[in-house]
């Protein structure tokens, strides 16, 4: 029997990376969204469709979206991984990155799930695993404005999941800590910069991989659909914070 199709967001890199290999080679076909094609195509995954997509631009998702149904048939699971995340401390910091991340890592989740929920409530199946962070439940210095978009995440997938659950749809929140990916190299504030870095040796330089986390959600992901893990937060053991 062949499997469904899933969708990543933020596929070109990092976690959804990851998770797009491991999937694949599980032989799920999948339909990979990110800005940076390039990337995306020279994955060379099997039965896999690569669309450049900017999930800010709701339009542009909706047609990749339905694309890959048209060829895959419906979407049994979308892994809406695409963040930013720009750090810095509020006296200083630029309203117009407060923007991106707002627009991104909330607006454009939303249109993730837009682009997906209602066919899977009318076909009473689907899983939406949203990925968030440690700062969805936590704060830490100069992430106000991120900590408040993953707060965000995270009250948003609680109550979409009270939302669909009555329609056998399931909703699973992935909050990992600090993880080795492109994450923690765009922030623009170079202060910051060696500041995670100082205190990555601080705890012997352990972090979070993108593919322990895709394993993570793999396993959710997974699991019966009578059974909805609801929120998996997880951090490298030495991760005190």
């Amino acid at each position: 029997m062949s499997k469904p199709l899933i969708i990543i967001t933020g596929a070109s890199s990092g976690i959804g990376e990851a998770t797009a290999r491991l999937l694949s080679g599980l032989g799920y076909p999948l339909l990979l969204l990110a800005r940076r094609l390039d990337r995306l195509e020279a994955l060379d995954l099997p039965n896999t469709m690569c669309r450049k997509v900017d999930i800010t631009d709701r339009i542009a998702l909706l047609a990749a979206v339905a694309e890959g149904e048209a060829k895959y048939g419906p979407a049994d699971a979308i892994v809406n991984n695409a963040g930013l995340m720009l750090l810095g401390d509020m006296t200083e910091q630029s309203p117009d990155e407060w923007d991106r991340m707002l627009d991104v890592n909330v607006k454009g989740l939303l249109n993730g799930i837009h682009a997906v929920v209602r066919n899977m409530v009318a076909r009473r199946h689907g899983t939406i695993i949203n990925v968030s962070s440690t700062s969805g439940r936590k704060t830490y210095p100069s992430h106000v404005a991120y900590v408040g978009t993953k707060h965000a995440v995270h009250a948003l997938s609680e109550n979409l999941r009270e939302e669909v659950a009555p329609h056998n749809v399931r909703v699973t929140l992935i909050a990992p800590g600090a993880c080795n990916t492109e994450l923690q190299t765009i922030t623009t504030n170079q202060s910051i910069k060696d500041g995670f870095k100082a205190w990555k040796e601080s705890i012997g330089g352990v972090i979070l991989q993108p593919e322990e986390v895709a394993e993570t959600i793999r396993f959710a992901y997974e699991m019966p659909q009578n059974v909805c893990i609801r929120e998996i937060m997880l951090a490298s053991t030495n991760q005190t914070v």
